[in-house]
């Protein structure tokens, strides 16, 4: 996908991107992708510091090497997980200023937005 402001890209060439934004639309994803933006760490690790189940780690761990983003290396019996294209902390950065920039537009979008800031919003 080139973004060019001289035309519009063709639907089909958008359907990838649109994929790499649907594998970070989970906040598990996301803050799996956010702890090993730090560095490396083993499924160990990512359970107890995000406080979620091994089978949840495993599971969203799987989705992210199928997409490319995270990959592994074995060291024995450990499996170290990181982040396979540091453009992707690139990506997060440049979400975080646009969550920034636009404040709760996004939380509160009825069709996007979190569930309980939309019922908050019209109380």
């Amino acid at each position: 996908m080139a973004i060019d402001s001289c035309c519009v890209t063709p639907r089909g060439e958008l359907v990838p991107a649109a994929a790499l934004f649907r594998s970070l639309a989970d906040p598990v994803r996301l803050a799996i992708v956010q702890r090993l933006s730090r560095g490396e760490a083993r499924v160990v690790d990512l359970t107890q510091q995000l406080e979620l189940a091994q089978s949840t780690v495993s599971k969203h761990l799987a989705c992210l090497r199928e997409c490319r983003l995270v990959e592994f290396r074995a060291e024995g019996r450990q499996s170290f997980y990181a982040l396979s294209r540091p453009e992707l902390v690139d990506l997060l950065r440049a979400a975080e200023g646009l969550l920034a920039a636009t404040g709760d537009a996004v939380v509160l979008c009825p069709v996007y937005g979190t569930p309980a800031a939309s019922h908050a919003d019209r109380s």
